[in-house]
């Protein structure tokens, strides 16, 4: 503001000056009820939004213990890219302590995309599997294909229990993390170390896990151990090999949680208020969607390059294939080229190959099924069944036999640049609906001109002037005092009709309906001490109370209920 004045006494402020008024904007937004604050803005979002979808929910002393919202493009997005979810709750920064729960997943560009968020008391059972059962009625009852979270108990018993269909995978880049903890004499073992990774992501097959894991186990004495017994039993979780029949995107952790906690928290701090978070959260979605329109853009408008001739198979997967999963599918098609494929058996009209890398030993040769008659083509490795693109063993065969074009069957639509078409065509009919909306401008601009001209004759005459702005502002403002008026009886009449005829049989029960906030005042959360702050023992006087029910509300899509 100083340079743009030209110099700071031309401002006419000083700087203390300013932050005493910023802080005092910021006093003003949350009106010193943050909570209520937030409150207020998600009734006004699911206000001017129709698919805005939010959930709050209360303790007995009516503060905040839990919230949840996701908007309309949210939804769009889980439907197109909600097969694989990473969930993650490692992130407090605000000055409550609550858990920030964001759910993200992976659109076509390999970007994050955000599903949804919430805000959390605790870490639970039970508060997770109110939180999860929130998300699924959000995204219409449908569940993810895959889940990636970190080694929580609670997490994983809630997700056995709301997602009992979903591959539950644990986060790599925790368990190593974690592993290293428990290693003891062995972290100075890179021989160990090698063999551990081996176990995590190493392995082509289950049984050359189970070999590696139990010469593992037995070379360095692990059989007593209780955290490696514990780790063998969730194997499924943790191993790759283990899940090649699950999709999971080729995300290996869930690190673009991690990535997400970053985004957003890059302003926050222990003082941030929600209300602040709130801004700041979807100033974050903001920015990822406006870079995932530059993406769209770039891909509808450019051709990538290639080391190879733009012909034949590469050209279609460029044609089809977003940028970055052009990239993907370049370097398999790199490596297809420098394998050797031999014909293995033949069977009706199956053709088995084996396609062995020409530089790479031997184990690691894959056995290739091909049925030329139909194109269909099945690799052992499972690369498409796990990742959604053919691996360069598959490439290989089909190179053999000339195909230029990759199979339909086998482009996932997730992955290609007309993976939103169906958004788009959604967003140009809701366009073309609200084309009345549009003329608004042309309209204000017709009658700017018109009164203008209209001055410009009544200007010479003082009598003609107070005339004329007489006529017109007492018409006008009698027509919009009419339309209020007609405006709110109607807002009246429909709230009667929705209102309760029962009151309520308990002080701390909610009731809960479509499109109205209960009438009661929300609370700030209480002052959740971290793990790492000592712990006092509680006096007499500070005995909990043993009530614990718990009230939330929010748009929802059934009859009212009471809770």
């Amino acid at each position: 503001m100083c340079n743009e004045s030209g110099d700071p006494k031309v401002l006419g402020h000083t700087l203390i000056d300013h932050m005493n008024f910023s802080s005092r904007l910021k006093m003003k937004t949350i009106e010193g009820k943050d909570s209520q604050a937030v409150v207020n803005m998600l009734i006004r979002r699911g206000e001017e939004e129709p698919d805005f979808f939010y959930r709050v929910k209360l303790n007995e002393k009516n503060q905040v213990i839990g919230i949840y919202w996701r908007d309309g493009m949210m939804k769009e997005d889980y439907d197109i890219y909600g097969d694989v979810c990473v969930f993650d709750t490692t992130f407090r920064t605000n000055k409550y302590n609550l858990v920030c729960a964001p759910f993200v997943g992976v659109n076509n560009h390999w970007s994050n995309v955000m599903f949804g968020c919430a805000f959390i008391a605790d870490e639970k059972t039970d508060t997770f599997v109110w939180l999860l059962e929130v998300f699924l009625e959000s995204m219409g009852e449908k569940a993810p294909v895959t889940i990636f979270t970190d080694q929580d108990q609670a997490m994983a018993n809630a997700i056995e229990q709301v997602f009992p269909h979903t591959r539950h995978r644990l986060c790599l880049w925790h368990l190593q993390k974690n592993a290293v903890s428990r290693f003891g004499d062995l972290k100075a073992d890179t021989t160990f170390k090698d063999t551990f990774k081996k176990c995590l992501y190493g392995c082509s097959n289950e049984e050359q896990f189970e070999t590696t894991w139990f010469e593992m186990i037995q070379t360095y004495g692990l059989q007593n151990h209780e955290w490696f017994t514990n780790l063998y039993t969730i194997k499924e979780k943790w191993c790759t090999t283990l899940n090649k029949d699950f999709f999971s995107a080729g995300i290996l952790s869930s690190q673009r949680s991690e990535s997400t906690n970053n985004a957003i928290g890059f302003k926050g701090n222990k003082s941030t208020t929600l209300t602040e978070f709130f801004h700041i959260f979807g100033a974050t979605v903001d920015r990822w969607r406006y870079q995932e329109d530059q993406n769209e853009f770039n891909c509808g408008n450019s051709m990538p390059k290639s080391d190879f001739p733009m012909v034949g198979m590469i050209k279609h997967a460029a044609s089809v294939y977003t940028l970055t999963l052009f990239r993907d599918f370049e370097k398999e098609f790199k490596y297809a080229m420098g394998c050797i494929s031999t014909i293995h058996h033949m069977e009706d009209t199956f053709i088995g190959y084996k396609v062995q890398h020409e530089s790479w030993p031997d184990h690691t040769a894959k056995h290739v099924a091909f049925d030329p008659s139909t194109n269909s083509i099945a690799c052992n490795c499972r690369n498409f069944e796990e990742s959604g693109w053919l691996c360069f063993h598959a490439i290989r065969v089909l190179h053999v036999h000339s195909i230029i074009n990759i199979p339909e069957k086998y482009i996932c639509k997730r992955w290609t640049k007309f993976a939103k078409s169906e958004v788009w065509k959604r967003v140009e009919q809701r366009e073309d609906n609200g084309i009345e909306k549009r003329k608004i401008t042309p309209w204000r601009y017709e009658m700017a001109r018109n009164f203008y001209n209209l001055v410009l004759k009544c200007q010479d005459s003082d009598e003609v002037l107070r005339a004329a702005y007489a006529s017109a502002s007492d018409n006008i403002n009698k027509v919009l005092e009419a339309e209020k008026a007609a405006q709110k009886d109607a807002a009246q009449k429909e709230a009667e009709d929705v209102a309760p005829t029962s009151s309520s049989s308990s002080s701390n029960a909610l009731l809960e309906y479509p499109g109205q906030f209960p009438q009661i005042t929300v609370q700030n959360p209480p002052q959740i001490k971290t793990k790492g702050r000592s712990k006092r023992k509680k006096g007499h006087f500070e005995v909990r109370e043993s009530s614990t029910a718990a009230k939330e509300f929010g748009t929802f899509p059934t009859k009212p209920q009471l809770f």
